[in-house]
Parts: structure tokens; C-alpha cells; sequence
């Protein structure tokens, strides 16, 4: 493993000590819901959405039998919801039937679940079932290569290149630190250099000159 990725996810653990999982759920099943709204979307509106949706629908059962165009309606500020709708949906059809009405726990398991792709599958593994998984977000894609932890073009590529960086332990909150990161500090427009702790192995501090 590589000391370096290892310094700099113990610099920002120093910064984020509180860094986790900010979507609201009380279950495996609403927390996919929860990242299934989340695409394109942020967590603070998500969280307003699902404080309402959660009093009324809970289980899979719930929204998969749902009328589609009340689902649409229930979570349209969070943008795409005709789409993340029917994959809520259809998921969660698909958990009853083919799950036994519980969340899977394998990767192959939950890409098979409509609008379920690596990123939400490894948020699932990683925050749901406490597996050493890296889900590769915006941020997570942007602090990688800002940080030199990857330099491939693709969520896959540097989602690839972390497994093999960060050591097994540190994986599941590495997600956690590196969102804080850039949800806080390493904006991707005007960062706050001036309030980062990482700042020596940043390539666009070196890069900026």
C-alpha cells in the first residue's frame, strides 16, 4: 500500500474526524433510496425530500407499489424524477421478488437493480454493510486526481487506483474523508487552500504555482 495515500488520509481524518454518511435513512432500503436521489442532486435537499417521503413509504413494498406519477410528484426537487422514479420502483419490485425483501450484499447483486450503478453499489457496500469499498463521486473523483491518487479519466479508472492505494481498513472512510474534502475545503471552483492540511501533496497548488 502506499504511505503516501496512507499520510494523506490520516491528515484528513485530523480535519474531518466527524466525516460520514450525511444522508438521512433508517434502513438498508431508504438509504438506497436516499443515493438513488442523490445522483446529481445534494445530500441537504435529498435530506428534506426523504423527511418527508420516509413518514409515508418506508419498505420496498411501499414503493414498489407506489403509483409512479405520486413518487414523481414526492421527489421532484430532486431533479430527474421521472427516471429515478422508476428505478425506485423497480428496485425495490426487485428486492420482493428476487431478494426476499432485503437490500443484496454483493456488487454483482446490487448493479442488477435498476439505477444502481458502481458508485450507489459501493456506497451500499461500504455504508450499509461496513465493506471496504470506495464510492467515486464528484468529489471523491476531484480530490484524486487534485491529490495524485489517480490520473485516470474515468470513475471506474480511479475508483481502481484507490483499492490499490488506500489500505483495506481506511477504505470505507476514505469515501467519507475525501467528500468532506471537497464538500468543504477543495471546492471545485475557488478551493480554500488557505483552510487545507493536505496542501503539500496537491497538484493543483503546484500546478497554480
Amino acid at each position: 500500500m502506499c504511505e503516501r495515500a496512507d499520510n494523506i488520509m490520516k491528515l484528513l481524518e485530523e480535519a474531518h474526524p466527524d466525516a460520514h454518511c450525511e444522508l438521512n435513512y433508517g434502513s438498508d432500503f431508504q438509504l438506497l433510496v436516499a443515493v438513488i436521489l442523490s445522483a446529481q442532486c445534494t445530500d441537504k435537499r435529498v435530506n428534506l425530500v426523504t423527511a418527508e417521503l420516509f413518514m409515508h413509504y418506508r419498505e420496498p413494498v411501499d414503493f414498489a407499489t407506489v403509483p409512479q406519477e405520486k413518487l414523481e410528484e414526492l421527489i421532484r426537487p430532486c431533479g430527474f424524477f421521472r427516471s429515478k422514479a422508476r428505478s425506485i420502483i423497480s428496485s425495490g419490485a426487485d428486492i420482493i421478488e428476487r431478494f426476499g425483501g432485503k437490500v443484496p450484499r454483493t456488487m454483482e447483486e446490487l448493479l442488477s437493480l435498476r439505477g444502481v450503478g458502481r458508485k450507489t453499489a459501493n456506497v451500499m457496500l461500504g455504508v450499509a454493510f461496513g465493506e471496504s469499498a470506495i464510492a467515486v463521486d464528484t468529489h471523491v473523483f476531484r480530490l484524486a486526481h487534485r491529490l495524485g491518487l489517480s490520473d485516470k479519466p474515468t470513475p471506474e479508472g480511479v475508483e481502481k487506483d484507490l483499492v490499490g492505494e488506500i489500505s483495506e481498513e481506511m477504505r470505507a472512510k476514505a469515501h467519507h474523508l475525501l467528500i468532506f474534502h471537497g464538500r468543504y475545503v477543495c471546492h471545485s471552483r475557488n478551493p480554500e487552500c488557505d483552510k487545507c492540511n493536505v496542501t503539500e501533496y496537491c497538484n493543483y497548488i503546484r500546478e497554480k504555482g
